[in-house]
């Protein structure tokens, strides 16, 4: 089996795992007590505070330990915007941010403060300029910007040392996500508060970093504890500490060499699936990326069977279509960037990834789109099928209605990706000019309509409400 989702979450590195059965026997016992024991295991979190605090590059007392990357950042959050309250109420976040920081956004917003989510491009990133205008433009003043230092889902590396000095002339403090990038190096710039999470990087889960940087304001919410300066309350995992700490300096140490390793073989994937698969967008930054990530979107694909079908082959791999999730709606990293998102494949590589398993898995993957897009009566790449084409001279084919001198595409009620698939197919039966209207109630059309304009030079002409559903309407340019 091929694990192909790394940055889910990475395989346990064996530094890891010696270091968590060695610390099962050794620190076990209460670091906060003076006893044998308790010194015992307190020399052993001490260590691992001093090592993660030296691969995160600030200070030991900086930093504390929490149960998870997502507590850590709920938590940076909120003590951050506690802690600056009397200095306004407002919260800056991009809108590719991790679900986490999301969330927190609209725990915010729901108690009375106000949020501005900055957009990104095509490829997901940031603006250099971006944060320093939202802070100039704000609706009041800002108490805490945060911005992630390379997104989960593309890969993209944000502009973390530009947008680091904006929000310090500024006055405002940065909260930066590191989850995907600490594995890989040290996030530059003057940040204010960072967080991580350890089995991004090989290290076990249930164990995430809040670094908060001496002279930042920050009020721990919730009940009082003595423990983790008061930042991360209860009796902490500390085996799992230690292994992730001792993870953290090993994969560092390995970093640079895995990195250009993997990146060769990434460059690979991006270069060879729209070569190998017909009607394929690449996402994300073509050069500022993290090494090991790439994602890409196939056109007439449904996700869910992509995945099984990839699974099935012996390839685990991850997605953001909206037919792979409960909600039925695209990831919002995908929506912020307007790109394609049915048929979407993630592929994260882990440290050791073989170079011929990546070749296996461009042997194998034209054949599976091949066979998904047959059983879902997709149209072939180079243009509609013979079928189609005789179905034009005839009249509207089934499922679409005249319409003066365009077609009407009832696809309400199906999914991603059968309106776009029902719209390719009868594109070629309105003159050049003549426009098809798609009627749809699934929230993926907003995006993939558009995305399949670009793929294949046709023009988009916007969407109004219908009676029920949207209404997507295409104009034929060629």
């Amino acid at each position: 089996m091929s694990y192909f989702d790394a940055a889910s979450s990475a395989p346990l590195h064996p530094v890891a795992r010696q270091a968590l059965l060695a610390a099962l026997d050794e620190g076990w016992a209460d670091p906060a007590r003076l006893y044998r024991e308790g010194r015992r295991a307190r020399l052993l979190l001490d260590a691992a505070r001093e090592a993660a605090a030296e691969a995160v590059g600030c200070r030991p007392d900086e930093l504390v330990f929490t149960p998870s990357g997502t507590r850590a950042l709920h938590d940076g959050i909120a003590g951050a915007l506690a802690g600056r309250r009397r200095a306004g109420r407002h919260l800056i976040v991009s809108a590719v941010e991790h679900s986490a920081v999301l969330h927190a956004a609209a725990a915010h917003e729901a108690g009375g403060g106000t949020v501005t989510e900055v957009a990104v491009d095509r490829t997901g990133r940031v603006a250099p300029d971006a944060y320093a205008l939202a802070l100039r433009e704000a609706p009041g003043p800002t108490a805490l910007a945060c911005l992630q230092s390379a997104n989960h889902e593309v890969g993209t590396v944000q502009p973390v040392a530009e947008t680091a000095e904006a929000c310090a002339e500024a006055g405002v403090p940065l909260l930066v996500d590191a989850a995907q990038s600490l594995g890989w190096g040290a996030v530059e710039g003057k940040w204010s508060l960072l967080t991580a999470s350890a089995h991004k990087w090989g290290g076990p889960a249930g164990v995430g970093l809040l670094a908060v940087r001496k002279g930042v304001r920050f009020a721990p919410q919730g009940p009082a504890d003595e423990r983790e300066s008061g930042r991360s309350p209860g009796f902490g995992n500390l085996p799992a500490v230690v292994a992730a700490a001792a993870s953290l300096r090993a994969v560092r140490a390995e970093a640079d060499a895995e990195a250009a390793r993997l990146r060769t073989l990434v460059d690979r994937i991006r270069a060879r699936v729209p070569e190998l698969v017909p009607d394929v967008e690449v996402a994300g930054d073509p050069r500022r990326r993290l090494p090991h990530l790439v994602t890409f979107s196939c056109l007439y694909v449904d996700g869910e069977t992509l995945l099984h079908e990839l699974d099935r082959a012996e390839f685990s791999v991850s997605s953001g279509s909206s037919c792979t999730s409960s909600t039925l709606t695209p990831s919002h990293v995908l929506r912020a960037m307007g790109v394609l998102s049915e048929g979407n494949i993630r592929v994260s590589l882990p440290r050791g990834t073989d170079a011929a398993e990546v070749e296996r898995f461009l042997e194998l993957l034209p054949g599976v789109v091949r066979e998904v897009r047959g059983r879902l009566g997709a149209p072939e790449a180079a243009g509609p099928p013979p079928e189609v084409a005789g179905a034009a001279e005839s009249g509207a084919t089934a499922g679409a209605a005249e319409a003066g001198p365009g077609l009407v595409v009832d696809s309400l009620g199906k999914r991603c990706p059968i309106p776009v698939i029902e719209l390719a197919k009868v594109i070629g039966e309105v003159p050049v000019g003549g426009v098809v209207t798609v009627l749809s109630d699934d929230e993926a059309a907003r995006l993939d309509i558009p995305a399949w304009c670009a793929m294949r030079d046709q023009e988009y002409e916007g969407e109004r409400p219908a009676e029920r559903g949207v209404a997507y309407r295409v104009r034929r340019r060629t």
